[in-house]
């Protein structure tokens, strides 16, 4: 809990003119937050309607800002986060206090660990009731703290818009995070006199100093086989094209590390062994943590040196702390101003390891060539992937999402030139590929939004059909279904054995295709691999929310190694 103002803002005095505010009878906190979204460049916000946020429904009228009225609180997080990775904006969730504040909790993890801008506006109990037994009464500051980088409750309705604007700086600091506001109706109903001169927040300046950039460039040219490191952060607009010329300048690909299963990642292909062969990893921005085995050797190279671009004292000094002697550089940056640094400074010399990275990235088994369009059913998740891959044109955006069949789809299907992969991030929890898929479509009108997951992800939020209906947001959402949670299962195969794996099925063959078509959109029924591109192209053509519902094989996610 943080009801301090956080020294990392620094408060700037605003342009000389008053927040446009709308004009009512009475000016009262719901409209003074609208004007400050609205002066954070806030364009769309992701709600579910309460008691406790009612009159922040009123204020809405005219504001401008779009909102996307969904099924679940948590599905807000989840596309507020979406949302922000596209748009570069900071994702805004807004939903009412108590049980509505506590649903929306589920979705912080996978925003703090996918470093994603992202604030929760949450309802609350009037301040003059707390302790009285108020109706739906809610340590809601308390619970949301240890997800978030900060949880306040907006106390006085003159700073209320000082409070949304420190808040959206703090999450888009340093590492980018979710941050939360609680919102006492009191104090959104309270009546205020605009400020003449409102501030301004800003976040804090993190950059890399330019001769700590040159000196990183120089350790980079020195090396003989480096590895680039990109954390979640910079899989945004901004990061993307930062590390775009990092690689132009370098020639060397940079790898974004996102998922949990980290160095055993299929979107890495066959490039793990090449962890252990590096001389010099370089951290920008991604944390070192069980993803990259904590640094260990092995399975790195007790030999290879680290550097570390970092904006949390903290996690440097974890890092710092595991590494020992082994860590070479250091410096507290952002992560898009230490790769932006870095790119400024670097120059080419690697083109041998450059190309045997590149070689491993890009590999995948010849014996996999021989399952396109596979006849025999259960459908091969590979044979399922060569089926997507025509789908997936420039600017398009890949959802994965989901245990072993997202594993699968993630070494068989790549980000589409000037498009965007959307996954589940580190955290690892699986269930937000629905609501990706929706906000996606709302980031990115016009293209395409392929969204691939297993039976269990569609379970956690299949009423975002409704949502995603009502709005006029179109995907297609292909569900690998094999009636069970086979990440699970596979984990007690492995370790337990078969005559131990037990409560992992789901019903057998569900029709989670009528599912969306009981809603407004648009399904597929395939068993057969001859019937995965008609339906395919029945769905995009469609124009609706699609499922198309596919019967997969059941199989581990793959491990993948070059002949």
């Amino acid at each position: 809990m943080d009801e301090a103002v956080p020294a990392a803002f620094n408060v700037l005095k605003i342009r000389n003119r008053q927040m446009d505010i709308s004009t009512t009878t009475r000016t009262r906190g719901a409209d003074i937050l609208w004007a400050a979204l609205r002066q954070a460049g806030v364009t769309r916000v992701f709600s579910l309607s309460g008691n406790h946020i009612m009159p922040v429904y009123d204020a809405a009228y005219g504001q401008g800002i779009d909102i996307i009225h969904v099924r679940h609180e948590a599905a807000a997080v989840h596309m507020a986060d979406a949302w922000a990775r596209l748009t570069g904006e900071c994702g805004v969730a807004l939903v009412t206090g108590g049980q509505g504040h506590t649903n929306a909790m589920a979705g912080l993890p996978t925003a703090m660990a996918g470093e994603v801008p992202l604030l929760l506006l949450s309802g609350h109990a009037p301040i003059k009731e707390l302790g009285l037994g108020a109706f739906q009464e809610t340590p809601q500051v308390e619970s949301a703290a240890p997800l978030v980088k900060s949880a306040r409750m907006a106390r006085d309705p003159q700073t209320l818009g000082l409070d949304v604007l420190r808040a959206i700086a703090l999450a888009r600091e340093g590492r980018p995070g979710p941050v939360h506001l609680s919102l006492p109706t009191d104090v959104l109903e309270a009546e205020v006199v605009p400020a003449a001169a409102q501030p301004q927040a800003a976040p804090r300046a993190m950059p890399l100093a330019p001769e700590a950039a040159r000196s990183l460039a120089a350790m980079l040219q020195a090396a003989e086989r480096p590895l680039l490191c990109a954390g979640p952060a910079l899989n945004s607009p901004e990061g993307m094209l930062a590390l775009a010329a990092l690689e132009a300048k370098t020639g060397l690909p940079v790898l974004l590390m996102e998922s949990p299963r980290g160095l055993r990642d299929p979107s890495l292909r066959a490039a793990t062994p090449l962890f252990a062969e590096a001389d010099l990893i370089i951290l920008l921005g991604k944390a070192l943590d069980f993803t990259l085995g904590f640094g260990r050797t092995p399975p790195f190279s007790p030999a290879a040196r680290w550097a570390v671009l970092e904006p949390d004292a903290a996690i440097l000094a974890r890092a710092a702390q595991g590494l020992g002697e082994r860590l070479a550089f250091s410096a507290i940056t952002a992560p898009l101003a230490g790769a932006q640094a870095l790119a400024g400074m670097a120059s080419t010399g690697h083109a041998a390891w450059a190309a045997q990275l590149r070689a491993a990235l890009d590999f995948l088994p010849a014996e996999w060539d021989a399952l396109a369009g596979a006849p025999e059913g259960p459908i091969h998740p590979v044979t399922l992937g060569h089926a997507l891959r025509p789908w997936l044109r420039d600017g398009d955006v890949l959802v994965a999402d989901g245990g072993e069949i997202g594993q699968w789809l993630q070494a068989m299907l790549r980000a589409p030139a000037g498009g965007a992969r959307l996954v589940n991030g580190v955290a690892g929890a699986i269930g937000a590929g629905l609501p990706f898929a929706i906000a996606a479509s709302a980031a990115r009108p016009g293209q395409r939004v392929l969204a691939v997951m297993g039976d269990g992800t569609f379970g956690f939020h299949m009423a975002e059909f409704d949502t995603a209906v009502r709005h006029g947001l179109p995907f297609v959402a292909v569900v690998g279904n094999d009636s069970c949670w086979n990440a699970e299962h596979q984990i007690q195969l492995r370790d337990y054995g078969t005559a131990r794996a037990h409560g992992c099925e789901l019903a057998n063959a569900t029709r989670y295709d009528l599912v969306a078509v009981a809603l407004g959109g648009h399904g597929e029924f395939v068993e057969a691999a001859a019937e995965l591109a008609p339906a395919l192209e029945r769905a995009f053509a469609s124009g609706k929310p699609a499922c198309v519902n596919v019967m997969i094989k059941g199989l581990p996610a793959p491990v993948i190694r070059a002949a």
